[in-house]
């Protein structure tokens, strides 16, 4: 690697617990990883989940759209597996998802070749769900597209909140993360959701915030890992680049091939 690569800084602001993937990619280049969780995921059992877990038996469908609604099942429900209905068949939202399923030993039926809500919702136009009961653990901060549509193909949609995506509460190091943006202490910065972006924002004192657009624009190279977080972005007058296949692999070589 180049002294000149080695020197850069590329921002992380995934979770804690979903940082290992991206920093080991940043440090394989041969750059330096700063990391600053803009969101913090807080599993929870709630009266929802719990439901979710009761009715297991009767579902037809389970779907996992991220690795932590996983995980906050497993967490208050170790033997969720043997709950759920033999027949029901998963589906999951992206390879970490589906590994993180395989762990416990749950495996997809159906993955979208589009890591987005609206990439299974249209894989879904080839399944019949009408009249179907179908279990979606999640955060409530999630976006409608998934339950609307799904409503919509005919089926019956059980919300479950199996964690809660929340701002850090100690916002240190994202305020010390903005001034180094602002002062040109960044080279690249990469977002893996829209929260992480907007929560960035939301940080942001309101002087700070046009500045802080126009540089993540032009002086920093901003990657989002997919086509939904870059439009939030863009909503938040942030030009961003983001690869074909929405994976934080993808993301890296995406960002390195253009920094």
């Amino acid at each position: 690697m180049s002294e000149i690569l080695k020197k850069k800084t590329i921002a992380i602001t995934r979770p804690y617990n979903r940082i290992d993937e991206a920093v080991e990619l940043v440090e394989s280049y041969g750059a330096e990883a700063f990391i600053v969780p803009t969101l913090e995921l807080e599993l929870k059992n709630t009266a929802s989940l719990k439901n979710l877990v009761e009715i297991a038996n009767e579902l037809d469908w389970l779907i996992f759209t991220s690795p932590t609604s996983i995980e906050s099942i497993f967490k208050f429900y170790p033997d969720f597996k043997e709950k759920i209905n033999k027949n029901c068949k998963i589906a999951t939202i992206g390879h970490k998802s589906e590994e993180v399923a395989n762990s416990y030993g749950i495996f997809s039926d159906l993955i979208p070749e589009d890591y987005t809500a609206e990439g299974l919702l249209k894989s879904f136009e080839n399944v019949n769900v009408e009249n179907t009961l179908i279990g979606l653990p999640r955060t409530l901060a999630a976006r409608d597209t998934l339950p609307k549509g799904l409503k919509k193909l005919g089926a019956d949609v059980i919300l479950a909140e199996s964690y809660e995506s929340l701002i850090p509460s100690d916002t240190n190091k994202i305020e010390t993360l903005i001034e180094k943006i602002l002062n040109s202490k960044i080279d690249a910065i990469t977002f893996t959701s829209p929260l992480t972006a907007k929560n960035l924002f939301k940080v942001a004192a309101n002087e700070q915030i046009p500045e802080l657009a126009n540089i993540l624009s032009t002086s920093v190279l901003s990657v989002s890992i997919g086509p939904i977080t870059y439009k939030v972005l863009k909503k938040l007058g942030v030009n961003s680049i983001y690869p074909k296949v929405y994976t934080v692999k993808d993301m890296m070589e995406l960002l390195f091939v253009n920094l």
